[in-house]
């Protein structure tokens, strides 16, 4: 957000585009689509914004962020959001995605947190998240560590409040006086990268910040701090930027030369964007975060690999914010702003992932109740102790995407959907995870002979909303979280 803001922002200015066009890095992504022409989305599009932790990629090296040549030379995305812009309303939203979410199409051969799609490159994370979330992508932006440092830079530094002492031996946080305190870009790339943080709380008197506490949910933590900077950086930029000459060269020739977009994000693009949000104001955009169930149980192990923290998705939570962040109704197709399709059109077949006994046959009987037609069960291999129900479909077309999403959103509990293959030439192949329910069919349905119960996973199903710690899953966590007493913030006025 802060490279596309900026960028689009000064491309308004005539005398800057010339400029523009020729300093970014255009790359080619594959899997964007057209902005939609018709439909609840029509004039709509999603820029996906990534924070890239590839060192390598650096033209100047900085000890500061880890060195290529020390052997850190991961290429993960360390902040994965997306924009949204809707030119008829003059809005625009900001959707999180958690970087430890596991998701089956994270890499071109299978599962993996999302944040590792981009060790594949950008079409990769692109495809992840339309085949598993079902949000299409119209442009990629992704910033590595001196971009974003020279913006903050190229304004002059920014404030924030410290209300506590905090400290991340990770990103090299050490702010030990609380205050309002200026950082430059290095300093204000540790505050949104922190997400090994300790603080000192009132009562806690050793001066050694290791004997300080963690904080919980250090990725969402982070996440809830970067939303914070972008509302202090936003701030900075209406202040200090865009109507002076001198910082918008400073920002022009601090960003342009290290920024990435996709091919089709022309300059007459940004331009246009400008037309149609000139006066918006940042700050007022919504800023949500994809609702996730954190794990509990230390590393997850998928298919005998071990994949560390990572989060599951929560159907239900996932919907409503998506539908939020879109400005759609529940009924509607993501893809394409149009209505899901009725069950009775949809062919479903059901696989049994998880091992529990008749668990694929109770589905199909769960689903076939709800008026889809169910053309076979059958068993799949588990994939682990926990699992994700998985609602398969094996064509990328709007058809076949929006039967997956209508039956996706019939259930409830960790299910995603995912490009892969189907089986008994069935639109949508279901392979039933540990933790979800299939709705119960309106009051005024007959159930279907053997139907009668719509829990079809064991009885840990009842774990998607507990938080105990018996259970593998802590409870969904809220699209908005409020600051932490030890969260950095704007500066008191």
């Amino acid at each position: 957000m802060v490279g596309v803001l900026v960028v689009v922002a000064v491309a308004g200015t005539a005398g800057y585009a010339w400029y523009l066009n020729g300093e970014i890095h255009r790359l080619d992504v594959k899997g964007l689509v057209d902005v939609p022409s018709a439909g609840a989305d029509a004039g709509t599009e999603n820029i996906l914004l990534v924070g890239s932790t590839d060192r390598c990629a650096l033209t100047v090296q900085n000890a500061a962020y880890g060195l290529c040549s020390d052997g850190v030379n991961g290429v993960n995305s360390d902040v994965v959001m997306i924009l949204h812009l809707d030119p008829s309303k003059r809005s625009m939203s900001i959707l999180s995605i958690p970087r430890d979410l596991f998701v089956p199409n994270a890499r071109a051969d299978g599962a993996n947190k999302i944040d590792a799609a981009l060790y594949e490159g950008p079409s990769q994370l692109v495809s992840a998240i339309n085949e598993n979330l079902g949000i299409p992508i119209q442009h990629y932006v992704v910033l590595n560590f001196d971009t974003f440092a020279n913006v903050v830079n190229a304004l002059g530094g920014v404030k924030m409040y410290f209300p506590e002492p905090v400290f991340d031996a990770y990103s090299g946080l050490q702010v030990f006086t609380p205050g309002c305190i200026s950082l430059d870009g290095v300093h204000a790339l540790q505050v949104v990268r922190a997400r090994h943080l300790q603080y000192k709380p009132p009562g806690v008197s050793t001066s050694d910040p290791n004997y300080w506490p963690f904080e919980n949910q250090s990725d969402l933590a982070r996440i809830r701090r970067d939303h914070e900077f972008l509302r202090v950086l936003g701030t900075a930029v209406s202040k200090n930027g865009l109507s002076n000459p001198i910082t918008d060269g400073q920002l022009i020739s601090s960003v342009a030369p290290q920024l990435e977009v996709d091919k089709r994000f022309s300059t007459s693009d940004m331009v246009n964007m400008v037309l149609d949000f000139h006066g918006v104001d940042p700050n007022s955009a919504p800023q949500l975060t994809l609702p996730v169930q954190v794990d509990q149980f230390g590393s997850y192990v998928y298919k005998g690999g071990s994949y560390g923290d990572i989060e599951f998705p929560s159907n239900v939570q996932d919907d409503q914010v998506i539908q939020k962040f879109l400005g759609i109704g529940p009924d509607t197709d993501t893809e394409t702003g149009l209505t899901l399709p009725a069950p009775s059109s949809v062919t479903v077949s059901v696989l049994n992932g998880s091992g529990v006994t008749d668990q694929a046959a109770d589905t199909g009987d769960a689903l076939t109740a709800l008026g889809y037609h169910v053309v076979g069960v059958g068993d799949s291999t588990p994939v682990g102790t926990e699992a994700e129900t998985v609602v398969y479909f094996a064509n990328r077309t709007a058809v076949d995407q929006a039967a997956a999403q209508a039956v996706a959103k019939s259930m409830s509990g960790s299910v995603i959907t995912a490009l892969g293959p189907t089986t008994d030439g069935a639109q949508v192949t279901v392979v039933t995870g540990t933790q979800f329910t299939v709705d119960s069919p309106p009051a005024t349905a007959t159930p279907a002979t053997g139907a009668t119960t719509t829990t079809t996973a064991s009885a840990s199903t009842t774990s998607t909303t507990s938080s105990s710690s018996d259970t593998p899953f802590q409870a969904p966590t809220p699209a908005v979280t409020p600051l932490q007493p030890w969260d950095p913030r704007a500066c008191p006025a």
